[in-house]
């Protein structure tokens, strides 16, 4: 969970390696029931691919398999590429395999375009429209984190980055947060962020006001009493209360945090915290100094690069609910 380079060559994935992650740094959600088969897909003959997988990698019974996102690659004819998950409890890994279409070849690992970003999927996928945000529009580097405000390596997460990010560097990070409850384990969680989105609906400054007050007051806070502490931190705040308030109850920004839990589930996240650095997937909670050292890279390699970085021109201005 730690690692901070990117698999390129191939790399068996074992029992060992699938029990052997750091779960002490992130919440994982639990993963749902293997997936063998999936329709327009017969090509893939996943029964015996999983067999002879369990077989090489020494996967018992009881660990899960799930075959992902399965499609022809056009740049390698005769193969194509499948995501292999294989989980146990809370604990999952992946591989990426190419298969050719008999079923006899596999070739374990990544496939990459020199003269394109290498993190240009992952980019792809992650909308910053909307989402709250710190530092400079426009910034070389930019971080999506995905975050859940009952999660306490969230927590963790974001005392880390509040205490460095802008002072390390005022200009060069655009910071985008993105909400992603982990229903199963927090009950509080959605709450949480669908408030923290309207809350956000009365000034950015507001929002990094609330998203602080709900990691400093995490321990004491409950589905049962999330609501009236929030309403009565409000008005000390610069924040409305009955507005917040029929924000809250009507879940106004519910949509939002639904978008965003979707754009996480497509980029296969199951815990929290996880971010991306120009598109670099972090998974669990991060020292500052393992941070810095992939900004610092990243910094210096858009110099010359141009292709990663914050598109925005400009900050956004988040209508206020019910103002006319």
């Amino acid at each position: 969970m730690r690692s901070l380079l990117r698999a390129v060559v191939p790399i068996a994935l074992t029992v060992l390696s699938l029990l052997g992650q750091d779960s002490k740094k992130s919440i994982k959600l639990k993963p749902g029931p293997a997936k063998i088969a999936a329709p327009g897909e017969a090509s893939l003959d996943k029964p015996k691919l999983e067999a002879y997988l369990r077989h090489y990698n020494l996967w018992t019974p009881d660990i899960a398999v799930e075959f992902k996102d399965v499609h022809a690659v056009a740049a390698l004819p005769g193969f194509e590429e499948v995501t292999v998950r294989a989980s146990l409890g809370e604990r999952s890994a992946e591989q990426k395999l190419f298969v050719s279409n008999d079923g006899k070849t596999i070739i374990r690992g990544d496939m990459l375009d020199t003269g394109a970003n290498p993190f240009a999927k992952e980019i792809g996928l992650i909308d910053n429209t909307g989402r709250p945000a710190l530092g400079t529009a426009g910034a070389p580097v930019v971080i999506s984190l995905f975050t859940d405000f009952q999660c306490p390596y969230c927590r963790d997460q974001a005392k880390v980055i509040r205490e460095n990010l802008l002072t390390a560097y005022p200009k060069e990070v655009r910071l985008y947060l993105h909400d992603f409850p982990l229903e199963q384990i927090h009950p509080w969680a959605r709450t949480a962020a669908i408030a923290g989105r309207c809350v956000a609906l009365q000034g950015d400054s507001a929002f990094w006001k609330f998203h602080d007050w709900a990691f400093d007051k995490q321990v004491g806070l409950s589905l049962e009493n999330f609501r009236t502490e929030l309403l009565g931190w409000a008005p000390r705040n610069g924040v409305e209360p009955l507005q917040l308030g029929r924000c809250i109850d009507n879940k106004e920004t519910e949509p939002q945090v639904n978008a965003s839990i979707a754009a996480a589930q497509k980029l296969g996240i199951n815990s929290t915290p996880t971010m991306y650095i120009n598109g670099r997937k972090l998974s669990g909670s991060n020292a500052w100094d393992q941070i810095k050292r992939i900004v610092d890279l990243e910094i210096k390699y858009q110099a010359a690069a141009h292709n990663a970085g914050d598109t925005a021109c400009c900050s956004v201005t988040l209508p206020v609910a019910g103002a006319k």
